[in-house]
Parts: structure tokens; sequence; C-alpha cells
């Protein structure tokens, strides 16, 4: 299968604002054979019995890097609206509340959703358990005061500026784990490594984390400050990290973070080839999505449907259950919008695949010929030299300049 790129919702709506189609623009957001795992990677408990609205669910955890964390996240990009209007205010704090209740202890934002307006829902919702909770955000783009996004920035003075705007929305004085959202190719990345070791250092920021980047912009900023989270895309039908970034991540004792793992939403089986995309659905430009690019995946849909029948499953369960399966130190975070999304998420960790299962999932996928790239080429560009298929970054230096 060709496999680009893919988050987890179908939804219509009016049309998109000027600002959020600068964002879809430059942003890019939202058959490979089993990986061994590795347990002495992350410390793994065992599989929870939970059902539907329980907390059981609470006894899975994992580590990136030194940062332990709920087995499954939440991606809170889509409450600020990219496959359709925003979400209601307050509904999107009873949700992210609720999934903490259900065990998710992980929670992911950033500045350009909205823009601002997921850190502030975020802000919200998690003041009154910020010690319980581990917040990931990102910086890493020019954003004027009304939203508009004019571009990647992570020169030091910006990433400073932008966390102490961040700190406020998110209603706390430290960030767990701050994220470059995307690789400034005008900025060294020592640079953005040693502006988040500053940060670090204050008690503002605690760890460094990367989005869309490839081996060597991450081997280049852990020399110098360790990197403890990697967040590129990932899922069934979208196996880039494959190429040289998971074992990256192995060597250096990196956690993984895929985002996207449900394929924009196309692998829990209700984005189907009849599905219309409203002018405010993300979705609705991109190549993947055309009705005749999910005509075509659609075998993908049923193979992991088929899997599903075996362990009461759906399709979007067993897609995030096939990661957890991966390597015991990735950690999807799916982004619902509703309780029921979040609910059907945090079953998957219910579903524990088999080794047959897993075969049968690369097997089948192999067989497979898929169509549309997941990204738009404007999108496509942003992701780093090594992070996206038909490219790599060994023996060079990314997108990243050197000093």
């Amino acid at each position: 299968m060709t496999n680009n790129r893919d988050d987890e919702i179908e939804s219509g709506g009016p049309e998109m604002p000027g600002r959020r189609k600068l964002f879809a623009a430059g942003l890019g957001i939202a058959a490979a054979s089993l990986l061994p795992l590795s347990a002495s990677r992350a410390q793994t408990a065992t599989p929870g019995t939970a059902t539907t609205g329980s907390s059981t669910s609470s006894a899975q955890r994992r580590m990136l890097g030194s940062l332990e964390v709920s087995a499954l996240g939440m991606g809170c990009q889509n409450f600020a609206g990219m496959y359709g209007p925003p979400t209601n205010r307050q509904e999107a704090v009873r949700i992210i509340r609720a999934a903490h209740d259900r065990g998710v202890t992980f929670f992911d934002v950033a500045e350009v959703y909205g823009p601002f307006l997921g850190e502030e829902i975020v802000g919200e919702a998690l003041s009154p358990i910020r010690d319980r909770v581990i917040i990931a955000t990102k910086f890493g783009f020019e954003i004027t005061p009304d939203g508009q996004v004019r571009g990647v920035n992570s020169r030091p003075d910006n990433i400073k500026r932008v966390t102490e705007q961040q700190l406020r929305r998110l209603k706390t004085d430290y960030i767990d784990l701050q994220y470059q959202h995307r690789v400034d190719p005008t900025v060294p990345i020592e640079d953005v490594a040693g502006a988040v070791q500053q940060l670090i250092r204050e008690g503002k920021v605690r760890h460094l984390g990367l989005s869309a980047a490839g081996e060597a912009t991450i081997r280049r900023a852990h020399k110098v400050q360790p990197v403890t989270a990697v967040q590129n895309e990932y899922s069934v039908w979208t196996r880039d990290p494959e190429l040289e970034v998971l074992a990256t991540c192995e060597d250096l004792g990196i956690g993984f973070v895929p985002w996207s793992p449900l394929g924009m939403g196309y692998l829990t089986g209700t984005v189907t080839p009849l599905t219309v995309h409203g002018p405010a659905d993300l979705r609705a430009n991109l190549p993947r999505f055309t009705t005749e690019a999910r005509r075509s995946n659609w075998p993908v849909v049923e193979l992991l449907q088929r899997i599903g029948a075996r362990h009461q499953a759906t399709s979007g369960q067993v897609a995030l259950a096939w990661l957890l399966a991966r390597k015991p130190w990735i950690v999807p975070i799916p982004g619902p919008t509703t309780q029921d999304q979040m609910d059907q998420n945090m079953d998957a960790l219910q579903a524990q695949l088999t080794a047959d299962d897993m075969m049968q999932i690369g097997d089948g996928f192999a067989q497979i010929r898929g169509r549309g790239a997941g990204l738009s080429p404007p999108m496509l560009a942003m992701i780093d030299i090594g992070a996206k298929l038909g490219t790599s970054s060994k023996g060079g230096s990314g997108m990243s300049p050197v000093r």
C-alpha cells in the first residue's frame, strides 16, 4: 500500500475561518513485519479489564523516556476544530475530565490548535487536577495575536515568549513536555534544544519533545538536551516511522507518541466512501480522502474488522491495540470529540492482539494497494527528512541547518 499521511472524527460544518485555512495549509496536522517488543525499554502494567465507563484501565502505565504516562493518551486538537466547528467548550472540558476518570493522565495540545483555543480548553479542564496529569504542548509557529499563522518560528526568543503565553493559557506554572511542533529550516536544532534546556533550568518546562522529526534531527537535539518523546504520524496505514525513527527512539531511550493513530477517523470505519466532508473539514482537501481513494482504501478497514471480530472490538480499537503491541514505549493519542468516542478509545486497552493477529495485519496490509497521499504537498514539505517515505537523514543533518 502507498503509505504517506493521515485524527479521529467525521464532521461537517460552516466554512473554515481564514486563520484555520492558513493553519491547515501550513501545518500538516491534525507493509512491515512485526517489530520485536523490548520490555527493557518500558514499564507496562498487566492489561486491565475495563468496561465502558469504568476506571479500571487506570492500572496501565508506560514510560516515555523518564516520563510516566497512561498507556493511552488524549489528543485535544479536535476540540479546537479541524474536522468541523470547535466542540462546545463546556462539553470539551467535561470529556477531558471524564477521560481522566477513566485513567488518562497524558493530554496533548499545541498553541496552534485553534490557534490558542485548544490550550485554553485544556487549561480549564485540568487546572483542578494539575498535580495528577501530564500536559504536553508544542511551539514552533509564528502566530499573530488575532490567530493568523505566518509560518514556522523556532527562534529561541520566540520559544521563550510562546512558553510564557502557554503557561497562562494552560493555567499552570510548568509544562511537562514541550515539543517543537515542526522543524524550523532556519534555526539549528541545537539552538532549539538549548532554549528548551534553559526553560527546564528555570522550572517552566520539564521535558523536551520533537514532532515530525527524522533521525538526524533527533540525534542532534538529544546531544544538547535529552529528548523525552518524539511525536510523528503512525498508524496501520501510515508506516513512515518504521524507516528510521522508531529504531532511533529505541537506541536513545526515547518514547514515541503516534499522532493520528486512527488515520483521521478512517480506520474506525465511520468515514465511508459515501461520507460527505464539509468545507470546514481538513480532510476535504486531502488526496487520501477523495471518494475514489476512500473506496480503494476500504480493504484496510475490512482487515481490521476481521481481526476485531475475534476480540469483540471495533476496527478503531484494533488500530489502537496494534500500536500498543508494537513497542511498550509507544503511547497513542487519539483525539475524540464525544464521550462515546473517548470510551471506545479507552476500551481498546482490552483488545490484546496475539502474535497471529499481528502477523495477519502485517501480511494483509502488504497485499493492499492503497490510494492517495495523506497530506497535501505543502503539509508534506513541513515533515522532516527521514520522517517521511522516500527520504533518509542517515549521513545527513535533516532539515535543520548546521551551525
